[in-house]
């Protein structure tokens, strides 16, 4: 559609783009901060077996077809490496009744899962118990950005409760109304 200017970035690349010195991350972050997101628990299994997790607000549908989604997992997250490791991952979506759990696994570093009510899900990742929704993954690609890793999940099996969201919005747990 050349009539509307649009064009495919492989085959017209636009110029590399330097940050702006006056661009402040401050204001970066307060900016995205104001993007309200639904609120995730992204769970894998290690090896050994053993469940790991983190709470993300990082959670995209990408495609129906085939359906998948994603999410993002900050370079510094002490559960990346078993991330790296497995084939299969899980998405928890929260009800707004799991604020503690978004807290346990969002301040956590280490036995995230102690005293958490889980069972394996199809490919063994952990799943939540009393969730909105639960999405297993197999990784489909795994894309290095910035300071986090983007896992792309080929979804094949979904689950969905009834219940309200927990939301994230200006740095805070919200509820609808």
């Amino acid at each position: 559609m050349i009539g509307l200017g649009l064009y495919s970035c492989q085959e017209h690349p636009p110029p590399p783009v330097e940050m702006s010195p006056s661009l402040n991350l401050d204001d970066f972050r307060d900016a995205c901060s104001l993007f309200a997101t639904g609120v995730a628990v992204a769970t894998v299994t290690s090896a050994d077996g053993s469940p790991h997790g983190l709470t993300v607000s990082s959670f995209v549908s990408v495609s129906m077809h085939p359906p998948l989604v994603l999410i993002c997992v900050d370079h510094s997250c002490t559960a990346l490496p078993h991330f790296h490791a497995s084939p299969y991952f899980a998405i928890n979506i929260l009800s707004d009744l799991q604020r503690e759990l978004s807290v346990n696994f969002a301040t956590k570093t280490q036995s995230r899962f102690d005293g958490i009510d889980w069972f394996p899900g199809t490919a063994g990742s952990p799943l939540l118990h009393s969730c909105l929704a639960h999405f297993e993954c197999q990784v489909d690609r795994v894309v290095e950005a910035g300071d986090h890793a983007i896992f792309i999940g080929s979804v094949f099996a979904v689950t969905v409760f009834p219940g309200d969201p927990l939301l994230y919005f200006n740095r805070a747990y919200r509820s609808l109304l």
